[in-house]
């Protein structure tokens, strides 16, 4: 949809979920969108018997970025609930009030990165909240109407955490470059290395927070997530086969994501392996066990592009910048490269073709 095209009442839209984000928090509010497309994929597939996919139109210009219909479009990727928007406003919210609260007893790194935890209801962090939110609608729309050949809701979210941690004055990457290991070695984590301890310098908000702080410290290790991926991929394959949604599986992955906002820190976070694997099974012309077989190779691919992200993007910054996000942006790509040179269905892509 051209830039042009951005009704007044989407960006009020934009500016609402992106202060609910900020309100409620990072990781409820993509957990409420799982939910969301859980519902609308369901109702979709009741009212489409056909199998054929509309595009849906509200308040005149087209609800998602994405090829989704229903509620699916208009509210789990649209403009309140979607996760370039709620979910972005969260995460712009909790690098907000780290600037302010550097310490947090009940979590283990930087407040920065605590996207679990509702932000509240201070007046600012709304209003961050609601900025960021009105930017991840511009974002994505921007790179729809562009005809970029990538997930634009994720790649809106990449840019917004780019970008919140320029406004609020945060290392870019991180701070990997002042230490002589690599930006891929995990292993100070293990040791439980702080700054302030023999060999690493301090500053103020680093002192007693680990050198290396792993996204999820029981999913980091190449051959565990390598392993996961392939599960959720098989998994996703057929949700989607038998279902014909490409976002059903990703749905569920993200509503699950409540489980880890209550507190299980160990339940793991899956969502990049599935949409991946749900639209390359799809996407594929080929029988339902060869399907299958690409499926899982797109879940592992999905689970190592998110350990490689986390790694090089959050191990060493100081906010949250999303795997999952990075990982979509860079598996999308691929599909649709796919998709160019015939290997893959265009029609089955909900992305730009080149």
């Amino acid at each position: 949809m051209p830039i042009s095209e951005l009704s007044i009442e989407v960006v009020v839209a934009g500016l609402a979920g992106g202060m609910l984000g900020g309100a409620i928090g990072a990781l409820p509010s993509l957990s409420l969108a799982g939910f969301v497309i859980i519902i609308g994929e369901a109702t979709t597939g009741l009212l489409s018997l056909d199998g054929e996919a509309t595009t849906v139109e509200v308040l005149g210009v087209e609800a998602a970025p994405l090829d989704a219909v229903g509620l699916t479009g208009t509210v789990g990727f649209g403009p309140v609930l979607g996760p370039h928007v709620a979910f972005a406003g969260g995460v712009a919210a909790a690098a907000y009030v780290g600037r302010k609260e550097t310490f947090d007893t009940s979590f283990r790194y930087h407040q920065a990165k605590q996207i679990a935890k509702p932000p509240g209801t201070d007046p600012s962090r709304l209003l961050v909240g609601g900025a960021f939110g009105l930017l991840g609608v511009v974002l994505a729309r921007l790179a729809a109407g562009l005809g970029v050949p990538v997930d634009p809701v994720m790649l809106a979210i990449v840019v917004s955490a780019l970008l919140h941690r320029v406004a609020f004055g945060y290392p870019l990457v991180g701070r990997v470059r002042n230490l002589n290991r690599s930006v891929l070695d995990m292993s100070p984590f293990e040791r439980g290395e702080r700054w302030g301890q023999e060999g690493y310098e301090t500053s103020q908000g680093l002192a007693g927070r680990h050198v290396v702080e792993v996204w999820l410290p029981d999913q980091y290790e190449w051959e565990n997530v390598g392993v996961l991926g392939v599960a959720v991929g098989l998994a996703s394959g057929y949700v989607a086969i038998v279902t014909g949604s490409p976002f059903l599986a990703f749905g569920i992955a993200a509503a699950s994501l409540a489980f880890l906002a209550s507190g299980l820190y160990s339940f793991p976070v899956t969502h990049h392996m599935a949409l991946p694997a749900s639209i390359a099974a799809l996407a594929v012309d080929a029988e339902p066990l060869v399907a299958l077989a690409v499926a899982a190779v797109f879940g592992v691919l999905g689970a190592l592009a998110g350990e490689l992200a986390q790694r090089t993007l959050y191990a060493h910054a100081d906010t949250h910048l999303d795997p999952p996000a990075v990982s979509i942006v860079l598996t999308s790509l691929l599909i649709t490269l796919l998709a160019t040179a015939g290997v893959f269905e265009p029609s089955a892509v909900p992305y730009p073709v080149l």
